[in-house]
């Protein structure tokens, strides 16, 4: 039976490996049958940034993205996040706290990195 499971991300990725690697975890999620949408929190945001230079493990970044923005996996990002550093390419939407709190409450699974 398929669930739907939230990947949320609150490490800052410039700082340790964990957010390359949940990133890799929600990608071989969507790959099956699971509903899978990925919350970024804080400046977990610079997974998804055009500046990728100080991001710990960014080649093994650089080697998913292009499958992560193929796969349409939907990105929820806090409303204070500046949109300017978000490369367009990748399924993105804004909400408050509030909006991300009810969100991860209704999902079926959580993994939190």
């Amino acid at each position: 039976m398929s669930k739907t499971i939230a990947v949320v991300i609150q490490e800052d990725p410039r700082k340790t490996h964990r957010p390359v690697e949940a990133l890799r975890i929600a990608l071989g999620l969507v790959a099956g049958s699971h509903t899978t949408t990925v919350v970024l929190l804080g400046e977990a945001h610079r997974l998804l940034s055009d500046d990728l230079d100080d991001i710990v493990d960014v080649d093994i970044l650089e080697k998913y993205l292009p499958s992560v923005e193929h796969l349409e996996i939907p990105f929820v990002l806090q409303s204070e996040t500046n949109r300017l550093l978000i490369r367009k390419e990748f399924s993105v939407q804004y909400e408050t706290d509030e909006t991300i709190r009810s969100l991860i409450q209704s999902m079926d699974r959580t993994l939190i990195f």
